[in-house]
């Protein structure tokens, strides 16, 4: 386990309007704002479409992460995440999870991490800043190569 005690700044309030790309309007907000890492408690909005991870096939190593991803269209979502600094670049790496219903499918659901989204009507969602430690998102050779949330300077 690795926990920090986090020092938060500012809190947000942000609409994303009809159309918009989820993640590039996330990446706006944080460099407009100045906002270099923290967290989405939650949010809600729908989706014209949208990529999750999922796969329908059988996994080869099923303790493996999932990289395949699912296409759905026209769902309501709920989710939240982090939002680490990526030092080589500047910018963001968020890391969102969605539960989404399928409006045309009666609700039918799913629950997964967000790879891409286009916002129908709108999406709301509340941005709390973490001042410090830093938040990074470093790959672990050791695990799939998978981005790990750390708190404090990378190793």
């Amino acid at each position: 386990m690795r926990a920090h005690e986090l020092t938060i700044g500012r809190t947000f309030g942000v609409t994303f309007d009809h159309g918009e790309d989820f993640f590039d309007a996330l990446s706006t907000f944080c460099r407009d704002q100045g906002v270099r890492q923290g967290y989405i408690p939650s949010f809600i909005g729908a989706f014209a479409e949208a990529e999750i991870v999922g796969a329908c096939e059988k996994l080869e190593d099923p303790d493996a992460p999932v990289w395949a991803k699912t296409y759905v269209t026209n769902v309501e979502a709920f989710g939240a995440g982090t939002i680490a600094h990526d030092p080589e670049t500047g910018g963001i790496l968020p890391h969102i999870h969605v539960s989404a219903g399928l409006k045309a499918q009666s609700a039918d659901g799913r629950t997964s991490h967000l790879l891409s989204a286009k916002v129908q009507f709108l999406s709301e969602l509340f941005i709390v800043e973490v001042v410090s430690p830093a938040m990074t998102r470093p790959r672990n050779p050791d695990m799939y190569d998978v981005p790990l949330l750390t708190f404090g300077a990378p190793e």
